[in-house]
């Protein structure tokens, strides 16, 4: 018989982001280990029989933290499970994995993506005034500053220090499963064909130039140090190199700001913004280095999805997913986003085909692909569930 597990989650819609994504990938992994996971969820659209919507009759797109609190207390009353799994801050679950990192250390972050003392200042200052960020922070605080509570999964030993540093966590209550992605994506060969022939032709290149091309993906351009690679690509077109570059920026930010930034550097020629992108491994698929030079990331999803189909990859020791692959071999870490010239170097020095040829190639002899799969990060949190339902007296 299998052990009943549930889930929380805020909505199960996973356009929305990476932490929806990545519980439905969990879910279907666990599954496959023999668990039958259960998504409790306040809203969302679903038929599914494992996923139940507790809050869909309450007014609005999202469900206050006490409301769902109320609406998941119910449901446990009248359904059995051996293990809850959250994602957000309830203390009544067995193990919380904040998929986001720490409240506290993301406002901070946040904050300093800013670039500007007295903008950051103003943000940590009213940071308290969205009540609900305030509602989740200090029910993250209570929750982990005790010597008692749940399990923190953290998705990195970047996640880990910030409970430590934050609020006090005591290190045995906090076990770090570092992120994990589907490795086994399809790959449609017309499409990824189709967009390098369209990407090529907004830059007014041909196959014969043969471009560098740099990959940008995220949705908050701002938090994920756009216009700090603009600028350090600008500086790039400085240096004599090999191959030339270009910049590919994928997701759903405001990109009019970015467009007069390059504008003004005179690379604008040299950018171009694709906006959403359904398959982000079709645009992997048809450029060379992927970069995210982020101000903040508990575990990026799209640095794992890089490595996962070869790709070197560039970004900051404040994202996570730096846990997975090593400086200097698979990629490139930059201490401080905020250094544009340590980036400028890593763009130059993957505008050099060995150089690039050489990460790949170390990606793939020291097997990347299955650390950073999802199937790995599975089984770490089996693990954790059968310590955890052993203590509660056997599976």
């Amino acid at each position: 018989m299998k052990t009943k597990i549930a889930i929380i989650i805020e909505r199960t819609n996973t356009a929305l982001g990476g932490a929806e994504r990545s519980v439905f990938e969990l879910t279907s992994a666990m599954s496959g280990l023999g668990f039958e996971v259960h998504i409790l969820a306040a809203k969302g659209q679903t038929e599914a029989k494992n996923i139940h919507i507790l809050c869909q009759d309450n007014p609005g797109m999202r469900t206050g933290f006490f409301t769902f609190a109320e609406a998941l207390k119910k449901h446990l009353s009248e359904n059995q499970y051996r293990l809850i799994h959250s994602v957000l801050p309830f203390d009544f679950a067995d193990v919380y994995q904040p998929r986001g990192g720490a409240y506290a250390e993301s406002i901070l972050r946040n904050a300093a993506s800013y670039q500007n003392k007295v903008f950051e200042s103003y943000k940590k200052l009213t940071a308290f005034t969205n009540f609900r960020r305030s509602i989740l922070l200090r029910a993250e605080r209570k929750l982990a500053s005790g010597p008692d509570g749940p399990l923190i999964a953290a998705l990195s030993e970047y996640v880990a220090e910030q409970f430590k540093q934050h609020y006090g966590t005591n290190a045995q209550r906090i076990v770090v499963i570092p992120n994990g992605v589907k490795t086994d994506k399809h790959i449609n060969t017309n499409q990824v064909d189709r967009l390098r022939t369209q990407i090529l032709a907004k830059l007014g290149l041909k196959e014969a130039d043969n471009p560098i091309l740099f990959l940008f993906a995220a949705n908050n351009f701002r938090l994920k140090g756009l216009g700090i690679l603009i600028k350090a690509m600008a500086a790039a077109e400085g240096y004599d190199t090999e191959r030339k570059s270009y910049l590919i920026v994928a997701g759903e930010g405001h990109a009019h700001k970015y467009r007069q930034i390059a504008r003004g550097l005179k690379i604008h020629k040299k950018i171009i913004f694709l906006g959403q992108v359904r398959h982000i491994q079709n645009a992997l698929s048809v450029t060379d280095v992927a970069v995210l030079p982020t101000f903040y990331d508990p575990s990026s999803r799209y640095i794992l999805e890089a490595l996962a189909v070869g790709k070197p990859v560039i970004t900051t020791r404040f994202n996570g997913a730096t846990d997975l692959f090593v400086n200097n071999r698979h990629g490139k870490v930059i201490d401080k986003p905020e250094d544009i010239s340590a980036l400028t170097e890593a763009i130059v020095y993957f505008t050099d085909t060995n150089n690039i040829e050489k990460a790949s190639q170390a990606i793939a002899e020291d097997k990347i692909e299955e650390e950073i799969s999802i199937r790995r990060a599975a089984r770490q949190m089996a693990s954790v569930y059968e310590s955890i339902l052993q203590r509660k007296g056997g599976k």
